[in-house]
């Protein structure tokens, strides 16, 4: 059976191994083959990429990376999707050895057998945000991607400082990439048909803004730089400072203004206030 899934061989296989798409999970699964090949279109994915796919589900969006890519690699957490996803593989006349199925959490997978070159998934809502960075942190062959999200994440992870959807998750990402808007997808193309809107966040990596010490102090900045958005710097810093007036020279000696807030803030920004910080 050649071709990409749609929704009535979705439901036949969700019957079939007695799945329930659950909220708990993120499962809302895609059953538009177009809208998997534009997907795939957006990350620019090309033949000679090994693929990563988080939370494959049934396998609507592997199947169209396995029309391009030479390998995809999916990490599922649910050990039925895990275990048919290589028989859908296989039905579909694509190679089974062209894809390596991780049955673990996302969260807390540390390695891969094979080393991804582009990151293509529908990521659940509730973990979408920290499994991102979380990836672009850990594999850096990663050179680029393109996640679906709900919108108000994309509105975040693609936001530019002034803007009401800037804050934590958009200065984060940019340690490790560019981050851009690849448009918007329609509530119809899931099943079950979920009651947010989703859009596409590409990213384009670059090479890490510093090491890792000095990741971590400067994550701590902008968490604490943006757990009180309306704050000014020095106040909003002056646990981590020790105090208000620390905050305050730390922030001048920076080159930034103390009475500004964590929104009106780049990255480089960010390192400058945390080069001041000792943890």
């Amino acid at each position: 059976m050649a071709g990409l899934l749609g929704a009535a061989e979705i439901r036949e296989i969700a019957a079939r191994i007695g799945l329930h798409p659950t909220k708990k999970l993120g499962q809302n699964f895609v059953v538009d083959a177009n809208t998997c090949r534009r997907i795939v279109k957006s990350a620019d994915v090309q033949p000679d990429d090994v693929a990563l796919e988080i939370g494959p589900g049934i396998g609507s969006l592997t199947l169209a990376l396995l029309e391009i890519a030479r390998e995809v690699v999916v990490v599922e957490i649910d050990e039925r999707l895990a275990t048919e996803l290589p028989n859908t593989v296989a039905r579909h006349e694509f190679e089974p050895s062209r894809l390596t199925v991780i049955t673990e959490d996302a969260m807390v997978v540390n390695s891969l057998p094979i080393a991804p070159t582009v990151l293509v998934a529908n990521l659940p809502y509730n973990i979408s945000v920290p499994v991102l960075l979380r990836f672009m942190e850990k594999f850096p062959t990663l050179r680029s991607g393109v996640v679906m999200v709900q919108s108000e994440v994309a509105d975040r992870l693609a936001a530019n400082p002034g803007s009401k959807s800037y804050g934590s998750p958009s200065v984060k990402a940019t340690w490790w990439a560019d981050m851009s808007s690849a448009g918007s997808v329609g509530r119809s193309i899931f099943w079950p048909v979920p009651n947010v809107d989703s859009s596409l966040v590409r990213f384009v990596r670059h090479e890490p803004a510093g090491d890792e010490a000095l990741r971590l102090k400067t994550f701590a900045v902008i968490d604490a730089a943006f757990a009180q958005r309306r704050k000014m710097l020095r106040s909003a810093l002056s646990e981590l400072f020790g105090g208000s007036t620390p905050a305050s020279d730390a922030i001048s000696a920076a080159g930034v203004d103390p009475t500004s807030r964590g929104e009106a803030l780049l990255l480089p920004d960010f390192i400058k206030i945390a080069s001041q910080l000792s943890l």
